[in-house]
């Protein structure tokens, strides 16, 4: 049974968040436990489980049900990801604030004798600045956290998924009230683009238009899909907020659903996310039981359900066509457009398609109003946008800023610059493998879909990937461009044959064989799959390379005419050498080298024949003189 009840006017909403608002109120002290995929992949689960005993063992009372009267009782809750997920698991003592980060099972005794029962905070169990070593107690004092735009993300960290009414006493539920009770389906799309919402999955369509234009078709059956297949190397914001913030997703879809005529929806999400499709089915079964999903949501006339789709992780069913045709049980392959799902989507019914993050920002903007949507971002890009942040960087993890931030905001304000000492900065991957690599000269470019594209780029869903000097930017293209060609659907020959032969051109380069010609051959195919390919796999496919190429162009000549990597990293420009001075004839270097290319006699310099050295790098691995140099 839905612990609130069935909900039957928009009235009923109001009552449960009053009654949950006192609940809350009353608490003494709140445990929050970030159980995002990477905290449970760093043992947040064990740490729940000790914090439970030890409340029992030291006879504080837990208080299990959010509207359960306990005298000094602790509510325990499980949140979704809290973003700076190398320091995982975090937990968050209210009202207090504290923030504890790489925390153990073996912590737990100390945390309820310490902080919640005498409120002293756990300095060791603090964030502390790796150059200064300054120790930050609450959130707000924390930089990565500080120099964020947190709307989606504070809920995604703070509310516990697993309970409705975490998220109703945040006004859950309350704009598709609104929507269903006060406005009309032109009133909601008209709101929505007045918003200047853009899709946050890819290309930035306006998601207001795409409503209109399927509000507009005449038909008996209509669908609204959510694309939560998030493929891309290094991306995990729409996991993140499936995770931790479901209801929103089923709220925007809701809502949708009702701008558009359709009564009913589907949610695609890829079957390598099981905490998220556990979260997601998990709030559609109380959505349904509260009366908010189903026949007559509310007590209206309006119908509306969800189903989710898992997908088999194949990249190029984040097409919207190919997407369509996995849901209808048909291999994920692109479709020519138009006809545009807008006019024949799922089933050959108009269908509106957009990805996670751009439901979950739609109940917002029904509640609060297109104005203060526009008053986050810049003029043609309004609100925030969620991104990963990942690589050569400080503080790796899940942020959300305005878009128009800089990328030098986001690599040094929030990540914390360079992780590794004496290389900088030397780009940024944006917009997974079929985005592009942007430089030093773009730190200050505004983070927008118009910028963005203008340099080459995309927002894409937001994975940034920061590179430092010690990347080869010849490899980076390689390493995307065999991504992006193990996953071409095979339907086009451009992208087929195109991406494998260029994958073949960027191997024969990185394993010193490739020459000037190979360089010119290169641009000429990416941009003939650019501008041939039927879907968005293969047209954006190139980008990896074509911004290489335009960046970096000197890094693929020293490969082919220096025969040298400037960065020190394909292994086919290597060459081991020792050190006769730093050598002190141990010996260790020859015994482990797997092809017996080093020679000497014991106390006297050993030599490596560089014919038969595989150049694997172990001797210089294994030197305890650091007598192996390149």
């Amino acid at each position: 049974m839905s612990p609130i009840g069935t909900i039957a006017s928009p009235q009923d909403l109001s009552k449960i968040k009053a009654d949950v608002q006192a609940a809350i109120a009353a608490e003494k002290v709140r445990i929050t436990l970030c159980c995002g995929n990477g905290c449970v992949a760093s043992g947040a689960r064990e740490v729940f489980a000790a914090l439970s005993a030890e409340l029992d063992k030291q006879g504080v009372p837990l208080k299990v049900d959010l509207l359960e009267e306990k005298e000094d009782g602790v509510h325990m809750s499980a949140s979704g990801c809290q973003g700076l997920c190398q320091y995982g698991p975090i937990l968050r003592v209210s009202p207090y604030n504290y923030m504890y980060f790489q925390v153990k099972p073996e912590d737990a005794e100390e945390i309820v004798r310490e902080t919640v029962i005498n409120g002293k905070v756990i300095e060791r169990l603090l964030l502390k600045n790796p150059t200064t070593g300054e120790s930050y107690t609450t959130r707000e004092d924390i930089p990565f956290y500080k120099h964020q735009t947190n709307i989606l993300l504070s809920d995604c960290g703070t509310l516990d998924s697993r309970d409705i009414r975490e998220y109703i006493v945040r006004d859950g539920y309350k704009a598709a009230g609104e929507v269903i009770f006060s406005m009309t389906p032109e009133d909601v799309c008209r709101e929505v683009l007045d918003s200047g919402l853009r899709g946050r999955g890819g290309a930035g369509f306006p998601t207001g238009r795409k409503w209109m234009l399927t509000q507009q078709v005449q038909s008996d059956k209509k669908y609204v899909v959510c694309n939560g297949d998030e493929g891309d190397p290094g991306a995990f914001m729409d996991g993140a907020v499936m995770e931790g913030n479901p209801h929103a997703i089923l709220e925007g879809m809701l809502i949708a659903g009702y701008a558009i005529g359709a009564d009913e929806g589907y949610i695609y999400v890829r079957a390598e996310y099981p905490l998220a499709i556990k979260s997601l089915r998990r709030a559609i079964e109380q959505a349904e039981e509260a009366g908010i999903l189903g026949k007559h949501v509310m007590g209206s006339p309006f119908s509306f359900e969800i189903h989710i789709k898992e997908g088999a992780g194949a990249f190029v069913c984040g097409e919207e066509t190919a997407l369509i045709a996995s849901i209808e049980g048909q291999r994920g392959m692109p479709r020519p457009k138009p006809p545009f799902p807008a006019q024949s989507g799922l089933w050959g019914k108009p269908t509106v398609i957009n990805n996670v993050e751009t439901y979950a920002n739609v109940s917002k903007i029904i509640l609060h109003g297109a104005d203060w949507f526009r008053s986050y971002g810049v003029e043609k890009s309004p609100g925030t946008k969620t991104f990963s942040i990942t690589g050569e960087v400080v503080n790796t993890g899940l942020i959300e800023v305005p878009l128009g931030t800089t990328i030098r905001q986001v690599v040094y304000d929030i990540g914390g610059g360079t992780r590794n000492p004496g290389r900088d900065f030397k780009a940024v991957q944006i917009g997974g493998p079929s985005g592009a690599c942007l430089t030093r000269d773009h730190l200050d470019m505004p983070l927008d879909y118009d910028n963005l594209r203008a340099a080459g780029a995309m927002v894409g869903s937001g994975g940034l990937v920061i590179l430092d000097e010690g990347t080869c930017m010849v490899e980076v293209a390689r390493f995307f461009m065999h991504f992006t060609q193990s996953e071409s659907c095979g339907k086009c020959v451009l992208c087929r044959e195109g991406t494998k032969r260029m994958l073949e051109l960027l191997e024969k380069i990185v394993h010193g064989e490739g020459t000037v010609e190979d360089i010119d051959l290169l641009q000429e195919l990416a941009e003939t799959v650019r501008d041939g390919s039927l879907c968005g796999l293969g047209k954006t496919a190139p980008n990896p390379v074509l911004s290489t190429l335009k960046y970096f162009k000197d890094e693929y000549m020293a490969h082919v005419v220096d025969k040298k990597c400037p960065a020190g990293q394909c292994t086919a420009f290597k060459t081991y050498k020792i050190v006769a001075d730093k050598c002190k004839g141990c010996g260790l270097c020859a015994k482990k080298c797997p092809v017996g290319a080093i020679s000497g006699e014991v106390k006297s310099p050993f030599v490596i024949d560089s014919e038969k050295c595989i150049k694997c790098g172990v001797c210089a691995q294994v030197c305890k003189f650091d007598a192996v140099t390149l």
